[in-house]
């Protein structure tokens, strides 16, 4: 199967109804009623139902099968889905596409819960090189046939089926009775009919072709796109490896939703402009080759574009949407790939803010550019199934008030930290400036001195060593004791003594004999005074004290 790709309208529309029940054939002028808000618009013949279509789709559809649901509702039939799909080059595939888009239809209604009870059917393509609009009625009828035939086995009528083309329509259910014409009738001209002043009153907008919606989304094919693709190049050499990197990752979606916003902002100051091509061209102008190439790369991370999906409302929607159709169409050479993620932004985009088609087109595209983007499917099966997006708009909004919270939280979980690390910081610095600022008054006469231990010693050594015949235990309560100098009175060479050898450094003279008790008394207090300045931090029996006068 080739050339075609699925697209289905939306469900229930009340815009254009029809009264009564066409017949099959011959067929004349056929009552169909319109409801354009407060307007009744009345079809009454094949040329207004073949003027219809543009509205019932909101574009003029070239090279496509379209089929349209009927209902019946208390005597008035109304317009209800609608399928659409290319029509194949090979006419091979023909039965089996017939067979699949009517299936779509009544399927997809019955899961509504309202089965078409009748269909109306449009084959659309214009002429090829050699070709007139006859010659093409005559080449499509066998697949007008099929498509009767697979609605017919799903017990839903055809009742009417109309072939457009080079300006004019032929039905394939005249039944060759005459009514119309071997060339065709000729359709009127567009926005001369009831439905389309109808629809103009209503606010009602029919756009261009599909190949005019399609042009949008399409890559450049200017000299931008060699830039653009040298670009790309150049970004992925440097952006690549740091989004495979855990650390890298976060930083590069930051750095891309940052970069997003900016342009947005950039697109959102410029002013409107009517005309799509020119409105196109200028967001193309604003957008630097190596801030798309940025985008492009960034947004392929699934994380980073569930993000980007968060601006679908409001204010941010309609920026966001240029942005994405600016950056699908900055997909070029090799890169086409690339683009399935920004198709898949713009569809939903367009799908939020109500405008189906284009929806429907970004959707279809994302899919050809990538078959297996999970996101574009599944928004494309909602959006044909006629879903409400408001449960997925609920769900983006939910992680977006969640990051947000996480992020306040965080900042002020920082805020926190900072304030108490300069708290810390001031509080030492004013300990420190008081300690440099204290005055310094008299000493306490109540506070202990602190002695050196290395200081007094030679002051009690050399009190020791005193002749003043008072002894440093005298300290301890126990009473004078004589010193044993006074205990050892001089002797002189009458007494007995005789004098040392010449140039021993002694002068006194020295006695001999046993020692006596007092002299042993002494020598017992020496050994509790050496005892005492040890224990006080002194020197050791037997060695002398720096500074220590030895006699």
């Amino acid at each position: 199967m080739t050339n075609h790709d699925a697209m289905t309208g939306s469900f229930d529309n009340d815009d254009v109804s029809y009264e009564g029940r066409p017949p099959y054939a011959p067929h004349g002028p056929t009552p169909f009623d319109g409801d354009l808000g407060t307007h009744q618009v009345t079809l009454r013949s094949p040329a207004e139902l073949a003027d219809a279509l543009p509205y019932l789709l909101g574009y003029r559809p070239e090279d496509s099968i379209i089929l349209v649901s009927l209902h019946d509702r208390g005597g008035r039939g109304r317009f209800g889905g609608r399928a659409r799909l290319g029509i194949p080059t090979h006419a091979d595939d023909w039965a089996a596409v017939a067979q699949q888009l009517a299936h779509g239809l009544v399927t997809g209604g019955e899961r509504r819960g309202a089965r078409p009870e009748q269909i109306v059917a449009y084959l659309c393509q214009e002429p090829a090189t050699g070709e007139t609009g006859r010659s093409v009625m005559e080449r499509l009828q066998p697949l007008a046939h099929q498509l009767r035939v697979a609605c017919g086995r799903l017990d839903v009528p055809v009742i009417e089926a109309l072939c457009i083309s080079d300006g004019r329509f032929w039905s394939y259910c005249c039944g060759g009775q005459g009514c119309c014409p071997d060339e065709g009738e000729p359709m009127g001209l567009p926005g001369t009919s009831v439905l389309a002043a109808a629809a103009a009153y209503a606010g009602i907008q029919v756009r261009g072709t599909l190949r005019e919606l399609r042009a949008r989304l399409m890559p450049l094919e200017t000299a931008v796109a060699v830039e653009q693709e040298v670009a790309l190049d150049t970004a992925g050499m440097s952006l690549v490896p740091r989004i495979f990197d855990e650390n890298g990752r976060a930083e590069v979606a930051d750095e891309t939703i940052e970069l997003a916003e900016r342009l947005m902002h950039r697109l959102a100051a410029t002013a409107p402009v009517p005309d799509p091509a020119v409105a196109d061209r200028r967001d193309d102008d604003l957008l630097r080759a190596d801030e798309a190439a940025a985008l492009i790369l960034g947004l392929q991370d699934r994380t980073t574009r569930d993000r980007a999906a968060e601006w679908m409302e409001g204010d941010e929607a309609e920026p966001a949407l240029r942005l994405w159709r600016a950056l699908a169409r900055r997909c070029v050479g090799p890169y086409a790939e690339h683009a399935a993620a920004l198709l898949t932004l713009a569809g939903w985009v367009a799908w939020s803010t109500g405008d189906e088609l284009e929806a429907r087109e970004a959707l279809a595209m994302a899919l050809g550019a990538d078959p297996d983007y999970l996101f574009a499917r599944l928004l494309h099966q909602a959006c044909n199934e006629g879903l409400d997006p408001e449960s997925v708009r609920r769900c983006l909004r939910a992680e977006r008030a969640e990051r947000a919270e996480r992020a306040e939280r965080a900042e002020r979980a920082e805020r926190a930290e900072r304030a108490e690390r300069a708290e810390r910081a001031e509080r030492a610095e004013r300990d420190g400036r008081a300690e440099r600022e204290e005055p310094v008054g008299p000493p306490d006469p109540a506070a202990p001195t602190p002695v050196s231990p290395s200081s007094h010693v030679p002051e009690q050594r050399r009190r020791r060593r005193t002749r003043s015949g008072t002894s440093p235990l005298a300290a301890t309560g126990e009473g004078p004791v004589p010193s044993p100098s006074a205990r050892r009175p001089r002797t002189s060479a009458a007494d007995g003594s005789r004098p040392l050898a010449a140039g021993r450094g002694n002068t006194g003279p020295r006695t001999s004999g046993k020692p006596t008790t007092q002299r042993r008394r002494a020598d017992r207090v020496d050994t509790q005074e050496a005892n005492v300045l040890r224990a006080d931090g002194g020197t050791p029996e037997g060695e002398p004290a720096a500074g220590d006068d030895v006699m």
